[in-house]
């Protein structure tokens, strides 16, 4: 296939495009660089000024699209999240416009995140659970409904809900890697709290299947099948780097730190399984927390 991919130089992007090429795709890179003067491979966009360069799109079999503002590199306020919520919202809906527009690809596989069910406490969540109340899962709701465009168009839609994704390159791993090895890694508030996670090769791996899987579509989530609290992270990871983990982060110094973020993201509690994923027959590669940490942390050695 010929496949537009946005966010090629995040976390996921950067994995994924490899990945699609070795299996033989065409991969075309959505690019908000200035530099970049259109090509085969780069079609260029500023989703800020609402400008996409249409005529790039025409010959898209099928998109994945991963762009949007880290909800994690500062503390938020009114302005961060306004470009929180736009990078992905009017983003999202400027490329569905305009490829419903354009040519519709087959298959449109958008990024969306697990905060869509917000702060659950130990309720098990799958994809038909209802949406959470706050920030996260009003931004996850609008994102999700930007795609409509292309659904209207006959587009089969699949709505990645990430989890954590896993991997020593980037996210919330690499930046717990350094206390952790010298020893100073601890539980989060009270620990309690659910974490659901994926390797990152899984993460990969999902969005393959999502698009060569015609069974699947809509929400589905991308998390490894067994969620764990904040304590059982934080002991798996203390073993698999053979380090202690007796330095708690109580809840007000997190609060104090990161403000509304420690709440929303590191406090917060989502026991989210993937039940259309393991219903339409994906294999996981790393199905255990353990088995993702050690995967993440052999690749870093590597």
């Amino acid at each position: 296939m010929r496949i537009l991919v946005s966010g090629s130089s995040g976390l996921v992007g950067s994995a994924l495009i490899p990945s699609l090429t070795s299996a033989g795709h065409d991969v075309v890179r959505l690019v908000r660089s200035k530099s970049a003067s259109p090509s085969k491979e780069l079609v260029s966009w500023d989703p800020a000024k609402n400008q996409i360069d249409a005529a790039g799109l025409s010959g898209i079999d099928a998109c994945v699209h991963l762009a949007g503002e880290s909800i994690a590199s500062g503390r938020w306020n009114a302005e961060r999240k306004a470009k929180i919520r736009d990078s992905r919202v009017s983003g999202t809906r400027l490329l569905t416009e305009t490829l419903a527009r354009v040519a519709p690809p087959k298959v449109f596989a958008c990024a969306s995140a697990i905060g869509f069910y917000g702060d659950r406490g130990d309720e098990v969540l799958s994809e038909s659970s209802p949406p959470g109340t706050g920030f996260l899962p009003d931004v996850c709701r609008e994102w999700e409904a930007a795609c409509q465009p292309l659904a209207n168009a006959g587009s089969r839609v699949v709505n990645l809900r990430f989890g954590v994704v896993l991997s020593h390159r980037g996210g919330a791993l690499k930046q717990m890697l350094l206390p952790f090895k010298m020893g100073a890694g601890g539980i989060l508030g009270n620990g309690r709290q659910y974490m659901s996670c994926v390797a990152l090769d899984d993460a990969v791996g999902i969005i393959e299947f999502a698009l060569s899987n015609d069974a699947v579509r809509g929400p589905i989530n991308v998390v490894c099948p067994q969620p764990v609290t904040n304590y059982e992270y934080t002991k798996s990871l203390g073993k698999v780097l053979g380090r202690p983990t007796i330095f708690p982060v109580p809840g007000f110094a997190a609060r104090l730190a990161f403000g509304e973020m420690a709440d929303a993201l590191l406090l917060s509690s989502a026991r989210v399984v993937p039940d259309r994923l393991v219903a339409a027959g994906y294999q996981f590669r790393h199905p255990t927390l353990e088995g993702s940490l050690r995967s993440a942390l052999q690749s870093n050695s590597r």
